[in-house]
């Protein structure tokens, strides 16, 4: 979800250093758990938006530690403002690029990455941009177990869904539960939680979705 520029985003985020936000998070590769101060799984949320989604997900699952990623810092403080004044201990929230993830998660220290209607970088020679491009599929085995790590997918727009079906089945990973209209399957999803996005633009076109797991040596 892109947003407009904010003035003064990086310092505010700053202002709330290691509260939720983490503004030096290379330092914690392969020491995420020590922060957490427990041995809870870690989901990983590429592309957090205004954190609705990532949100509730840590409200609703307090034994998981929930990691929100963003690349820019006008985006994620939006995610910011809106878990301020919650009680999430279990929820933290940095800026990253995850075209180098594997910098700052070690091998099996992420259990899943959620990727939510991504940028779907439509042209051509932008491909290899995609979250779902092979070059990004092979960041994310550098953090998930070697066998079942996990990715679960959604998106509103139909090229990249296809393009990720491939790319995703052509990478080692497995597909699975697969839906081509996800509000109208919701009987076979009723844990489905929604991002900003998705409540706005359901209702205009079909909402996408897969999970991919890693196939293992």
């Amino acid at each position: 979800m892109r947003l407009r520029k904010v003035k003064n985003a990086k310092e505010r985020l700053e202002q709330n250093n290691n509260s939720f936000y983490i503004s030096n998070p290379e330092e914690y590769k392969g020491k995420w758990n020590e922060l957490f101060n427990n041995d809870n799984p870690i989901h990983i949320e590429i592309g957090c938006g205004k954190g609705q989604f990532i949100s509730t997900l840590a409200a609703l699952n307090p034994d998981i530690n929930y990691i929100a990623i963003e690349k820019f810092d006008s985006v994620l403080l939006r995610c910011l403002e809106k878990v301020l004044d919650s009680n999430l201990s279990n929820l933290k929230l940095c800026v990253l690029d995850a075209q180098m993830i594997s910098n700052y998660f070690s091998q099996e220290e992420v259990k899943r990455i959620y990727l939510n209607f991504s940028d779907p970088w439509p042209k051509k020679h932008h491909a290899k941009r995609r979250l779902t491009s092979p070059l990004f599929l092979d960041e994310y085995k550098k953090i998930l177990p070697k066998k079942d790590g996990e990715i679960f997918f959604k998106t509103d727009n139909r090229g990249l869904f296809e393009y990720s079906l491939e790319s995703i089945s052509n990478n080692g990973y497995s597909i699975s539960n697969i839906s081509l209209d996800l509000h109208k399957d919701i009987e076979k999803y009723p844990d489905n939680i929604t991002t900003e996005f998705e409540d706005k633009w359901s209702k205009l076109g079909p909402i996408y979705r897969l999970e991919a797991r890693i196939k293992g040596e």
